[in-house]
């Protein structure tokens, strides 16, 4: 199979000075950082529209690409953690997932995610999907995997994480992303993959090497 190229953000941003830039049927006149952190910066862009007509666009662009892995054990059950996001200041069960930053393959970042937040160490790794999210205002790019559990040790997660971690059965978790009870969109994602390659296991890509994902 083909080496497929590690997902990443977008360029950075020209200055002001710089000429005006093409994107697709857009014309973007100039832009400058409207507000910027460790993690994400907010573009304001004077843009001319498809039409030709003068307007505006905002972009969040996200210095990380997010990665996630669906990681199941031999009896079935997917390994999922709970926690309560700020920004919608609700709980959240989701997969095992976050940032990974430059100079760490999204491989690497989705193990780390795993062993620190879990505790839990994994094999057989292969890529399952690729995405965007928010497309529309956001640059944020991600990346999904697969793997079997294969042993169970200390979690370590970040100081902004209280987790708690939950085995469930495949088929419980994915009735969670149907009823609503599950809304993370990376979790929809890996868990609705993994159920239409059970339920079309012909048209599942051949799974890559660990090399090959980097």
């Amino acid at each position: 199979m083909t080496p497929m190229s590690e997902p990443s953000a977008s360029e950075p941003a020209p200055s002001d000075s710089e000429p005006a830039n093409r994107i697709g049927p857009w014309t973007r006149r100039s832009r400058a950082v409207a507000y910027e952190n460790p993690w994400i910066t907010i573009w304001h862009d004077d843009v001319a529209r498809p039409d030709g007509s003068p307007g505006i666009y905002g972009v969040v662009h996200f210095a990380n690409v997010a990665a996630g892995a669906v990681v199941l054990d031999d009896d079935d059950r997917v390994l999922l953690v709970g926690q309560h996001r700020y920004t919608l200041d609700s709980y959240s069960w989701e997969i095992p997932e976050g940032g990974v930053p430059d100079g760490e393959s999204a491989l690497d970042g989705a193990r780390r995610e795993l062993r620190e937040e879990t505790g839990v160490e994994a094999e057989g790794w292969r890529e399952i999907v690729r995405f965007h999210l928010s497309n529309s205002i956001s640059d944020e790019a991600g990346v999904l995997f697969a793997a079997r559990a294969t042993s169970h040790g200390v979690a370590t997660p970040e100081p902004s994480e209280d987790l708690a971690v939950r085995w469930l059965p495949f088929d419980e978790a994915l009735e969670m992303t149907i009823d609503g009870r599950i809304t993370d969109a990376m979790t929809i994602m890996g868990l609705q993959r993994m159920a239409l390659e059970r339920a079309q296991p012909t048209a599942s890509s051949p799974a890559p090497s660990e090399g090959e994902i980097g």
